[in-house]
Protein backbone atom coordinates (compact mmCIF):
# COMPACT_ATOMS: atom_id res chain seq x y z
CA UNK A 1 0.00 0.00 0.00
CA UNK A 2 1.18 3.53 -0.66
CA UNK A 3 0.82 6.11 2.10
CA UNK A 4 1.95 9.75 2.18
CA UNK A 5 3.99 11.24 5.03
CA UNK A 6 4.88 14.94 4.74
CA UNK A 7 4.29 14.70 0.98
CA UNK A 8 6.74 11.78 0.73
CA UNK A 9 5.48 8.36 -0.44
CA UNK A 10 5.70 5.51 2.06
CA UNK A 11 5.14 1.98 0.78
CA UNK A 12 3.98 -0.44 3.47
CA UNK A 13 1.94 -3.64 3.32
CA UNK A 14 0.66 -4.31 6.85
CA UNK A 15 1.00 -7.92 7.97
CA UNK A 16 -1.41 -7.41 10.87
CA UNK A 17 -4.63 -5.46 11.35
CA UNK A 18 -6.23 -4.94 14.75
CA UNK A 19 -9.59 -3.38 15.54
CA UNK A 20 -9.66 -2.06 19.10
CA UNK A 21 -13.22 -1.96 20.36
CA UNK A 22 -15.03 -0.52 23.36
CA UNK A 23 -12.21 1.97 23.94
CA UNK A 24 -14.17 4.88 25.36
CA UNK A 25 -12.61 6.56 28.39
CA UNK A 26 -15.97 7.56 29.84
CA UNK A 27 -17.88 4.58 31.26
CA UNK A 28 -21.19 6.30 30.45
CA UNK A 29 -20.11 6.82 26.85
CA UNK A 30 -19.13 3.15 26.53
CA UNK A 31 -22.50 2.13 27.92
CA UNK A 32 -24.23 4.45 25.46
CA UNK A 33 -22.47 2.75 22.55
CA UNK A 34 -23.28 -0.69 23.99
CA UNK A 35 -26.92 0.36 24.34
CA UNK A 36 -27.22 1.70 20.79
CA UNK A 37 -25.76 -1.50 19.41
CA UNK A 38 -28.00 -3.57 21.69
CA UNK A 39 -30.93 -2.02 19.84
CA UNK A 40 -29.54 -3.78 16.77
CA UNK A 41 -29.33 -7.08 18.66
CA UNK A 42 -25.60 -6.93 19.45
CA UNK A 43 -24.55 -8.69 22.65
CA UNK A 44 -22.47 -6.67 25.14
CA UNK A 45 -18.68 -7.25 25.22
CA UNK A 46 -17.13 -9.71 27.67
CA UNK A 47 -14.65 -7.02 28.76
CA UNK A 48 -13.45 -3.61 27.66
CA UNK A 49 -11.44 -2.84 25.67
CA UNK A 50 -11.24 -5.76 23.22
CA UNK A 51 -8.70 -6.24 20.45
CA UNK A 52 -10.16 -7.98 17.41
CA UNK A 53 -7.77 -9.48 14.85
CA UNK A 54 -8.88 -9.26 11.21
CA UNK A 55 -7.24 -9.91 7.85
CA UNK A 56 -4.63 -7.28 7.02
CA UNK A 57 -5.77 -7.38 3.40
CA UNK A 58 -9.00 -5.64 4.39
CA UNK A 59 -7.19 -2.31 4.78
CA UNK A 60 -7.63 -0.08 1.74
CA UNK A 61 -7.06 3.52 0.70
CA UNK A 62 -9.59 3.15 -2.12
CA UNK A 63 -12.63 5.41 -2.46
CA UNK A 64 -15.13 2.58 -2.93
CA UNK A 65 -15.82 -0.72 -1.18
CA UNK A 66 -18.19 -3.58 -1.93
CA UNK A 67 -20.57 -4.84 0.75
CA UNK A 68 -23.25 -7.52 0.82
CA UNK A 69 -26.72 -6.13 1.46
CA UNK A 70 -27.64 -2.77 2.94
CA UNK A 71 -26.89 -3.23 6.64
CA UNK A 72 -23.31 -2.00 6.94
CA UNK A 73 -21.96 1.32 8.19
CA UNK A 74 -18.69 3.13 8.83
CA UNK A 75 -17.08 4.38 12.04
CA UNK A 76 -14.43 7.11 12.09
CA UNK A 77 -11.37 6.08 14.12
CA UNK A 78 -7.78 7.13 14.74
CA UNK A 79 -5.47 4.59 13.13
CA UNK A 80 -1.97 3.74 14.30
CA UNK A 81 0.46 2.33 11.77
CA UNK A 82 3.72 0.90 13.06
CA UNK A 83 6.68 -0.70 11.32
CA UNK A 84 9.75 -1.63 13.32
CA UNK A 85 10.68 1.39 15.40
CA UNK A 86 8.59 3.85 13.39
CA UNK A 87 5.01 4.85 14.14
CA UNK A 88 2.43 7.09 12.44
CA UNK A 89 -1.06 8.38 13.18
CA UNK A 90 -3.69 8.04 10.50
CA UNK A 91 -7.43 8.02 9.90
CA UNK A 92 -9.61 4.98 9.25
CA UNK A 93 -13.14 3.63 9.24
CA UNK A 94 -14.05 0.37 10.95
CA UNK A 95 -16.75 -0.45 8.41
CA UNK A 96 -18.97 -3.14 9.94
CA UNK A 97 -21.83 -5.39 8.85
CA UNK A 98 -24.52 -4.57 11.42
CA UNK A 99 -26.74 -7.54 10.57
CA UNK A 100 -23.90 -9.99 11.17
CA UNK A 101 -22.80 -8.05 14.26
CA UNK A 102 -25.91 -9.30 16.06
CA UNK A 103 -24.49 -12.83 15.74
CA UNK A 104 -20.73 -12.17 16.07
CA UNK A 105 -18.94 -8.86 16.46
CA UNK A 106 -15.64 -10.42 15.42
CA UNK A 107 -17.08 -11.87 12.21
CA UNK A 108 -18.94 -8.65 11.37
CA UNK A 109 -15.63 -6.82 11.33
CA UNK A 110 -13.89 -9.49 9.25
CA UNK A 111 -16.38 -9.36 6.35
CA UNK A 112 -15.99 -5.65 5.53
CA UNK A 113 -13.11 -3.71 4.00
CA UNK A 114 -11.49 -1.11 6.26
CA UNK A 115 -11.07 2.19 4.37
CA UNK A 116 -8.34 4.56 5.50
CA UNK A 117 -6.80 7.82 4.36
CA UNK A 118 -3.48 7.58 2.53
CA UNK A 119 -1.98 10.51 4.42
CA UNK A 120 -0.24 9.88 7.76
CA UNK A 121 1.30 12.09 10.44
CA UNK A 122 4.62 11.10 12.06
CA UNK A 123 3.91 10.02 15.62
CA UNK A 124 6.49 12.37 17.08
CA UNK A 125 4.69 15.33 15.45
CA UNK A 126 1.47 14.77 17.43
CA UNK A 127 2.43 12.64 20.45
CA UNK A 128 2.44 15.63 22.82
CA UNK A 129 -1.14 16.69 22.00
CA UNK A 130 -3.02 13.56 20.98
CA UNK A 131 -6.02 14.39 23.12
CA UNK A 132 -6.60 17.62 21.15
CA UNK A 133 -6.91 15.75 17.84
CA UNK A 134 -10.50 15.97 16.56
CA UNK A 135 -12.40 13.39 14.52
CA UNK A 136 -15.63 13.92 12.60
CA UNK A 137 -17.69 11.87 10.18
CA UNK A 138 -20.66 12.47 7.92
CA UNK A 139 -23.03 10.21 6.02
CA UNK A 140 -25.06 11.03 2.94
CA UNK A 141 -28.80 10.90 3.53
CA UNK A 142 -31.40 11.99 0.98
CA UNK A 143 -28.66 13.60 -1.10
CA UNK A 144 -27.25 15.70 1.75
CA UNK A 145 -24.26 15.27 4.07
CA UNK A 146 -25.33 14.83 7.71
CA UNK A 147 -23.01 14.95 10.74
CA UNK A 148 -22.73 11.40 12.05
CA UNK A 149 -19.94 11.43 14.66
CA UNK A 150 -17.67 13.98 16.31
CA UNK A 151 -15.28 14.18 19.23
CA UNK A 152 -11.65 14.39 20.31
CA UNK A 153 -9.18 11.68 21.22
CA UNK A 154 -9.66 12.74 24.85
CA UNK A 155 -12.85 10.62 24.70
CA UNK A 156 -10.85 7.51 23.81
CA UNK A 157 -8.49 5.63 26.11
CA UNK A 158 -4.91 6.92 25.86
CA UNK A 159 -3.44 5.60 22.62
CA UNK A 160 -0.31 4.49 24.44
CA UNK A 161 -2.47 2.19 26.55
CA UNK A 162 -4.09 0.75 23.40
CA UNK A 163 -0.67 0.27 21.78
CA UNK A 164 0.34 -1.88 24.75
CA UNK A 165 -2.98 -3.74 24.83
CA UNK A 166 -2.78 -4.53 21.13
CA UNK A 167 0.85 -5.70 21.42
CA UNK A 168 1.92 -3.45 18.53
CA UNK A 169 5.60 -3.44 19.49
CA UNK A 170 5.79 -7.24 19.42
CA UNK A 171 3.73 -7.65 16.25
CA UNK A 172 5.70 -5.02 14.34
CA UNK A 173 8.88 -7.04 14.66
CA UNK A 174 7.77 -9.34 11.83
CA UNK A 175 5.93 -6.80 9.66
CA UNK A 176 3.98 -3.58 9.68
CA UNK A 177 0.88 -3.49 11.88
CA UNK A 178 -2.16 -1.22 11.71
CA UNK A 179 -4.68 -0.69 14.51
CA UNK A 180 -7.93 1.22 14.53
CA UNK A 181 -8.47 2.60 18.00
CA UNK A 182 -12.18 3.00 18.63
CA UNK A 183 -14.86 5.54 17.91
CA UNK A 184 -17.68 7.72 19.24
CA UNK A 185 -21.42 7.18 19.42
CA UNK A 186 -23.40 7.92 16.28
CA UNK A 187 -25.50 11.10 16.34
CA UNK A 188 -29.03 9.94 15.65
CA UNK A 189 -28.08 6.27 16.10
CA UNK A 190 -26.08 3.71 14.15
CA UNK A 191 -27.47 3.37 10.63
CA UNK A 192 -26.30 2.43 7.15
CA UNK A 193 -25.47 4.83 4.35
CA UNK A 194 -24.04 4.51 0.86
CA UNK A 195 -21.42 7.27 1.29
CA UNK A 196 -19.17 8.06 4.25
CA UNK A 197 -16.86 11.04 4.81
CA UNK A 198 -14.38 11.51 7.67
CA UNK A 199 -11.81 14.05 8.82
CA UNK A 200 -9.09 14.18 11.46
CA UNK A 201 -7.96 17.68 12.51
CA UNK A 202 -4.85 18.86 14.34
CA UNK A 203 -5.90 22.32 15.61
CA UNK A 204 -2.42 23.23 16.81
CA UNK A 205 -1.11 23.15 13.25
CA UNK A 206 -4.38 23.97 11.49
CA UNK A 207 -4.16 20.87 9.31
CA UNK A 208 -6.36 17.89 8.61
CA UNK A 209 -6.56 14.49 6.97
CA UNK A 210 -9.75 13.53 5.14
CA UNK A 211 -11.10 10.53 3.29
CA UNK A 212 -14.40 9.74 1.60
CA UNK A 213 -15.68 6.47 0.24
CA UNK A 214 -18.83 4.96 -1.21
CA UNK A 215 -20.41 1.54 -0.70
CA UNK A 216 -21.39 -0.63 -3.65
CA UNK A 217 -24.10 -2.97 -2.41
CA UNK A 218 -23.96 -6.53 -3.70
CA UNK A 219 -27.16 -8.59 -3.72
CA UNK A 220 -27.75 -10.73 -0.65
CA UNK A 221 -28.53 -14.13 -2.10
CA UNK A 222 -30.24 -16.72 0.10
Amino acid sequence: MRFIVNDTPLDLDPAHLIIAGWTGRDAAAIQHHIDELAELGVKPPSTTPLFYRVSAGLLTTGDSIQVVGNASSGEVEPMILQSGGQRWLGLGSDHTDRALEAHSVAMSKQVCAKPCAARLWPWEDVADRLEDIRLESWIEEDGEWVVYQQGTLASIRPLGELIDGGSLDALSRDGAVAMMCGTFGAIGGVRPATRFRMTMTDPARDRSISHEYSMVQLPEIA
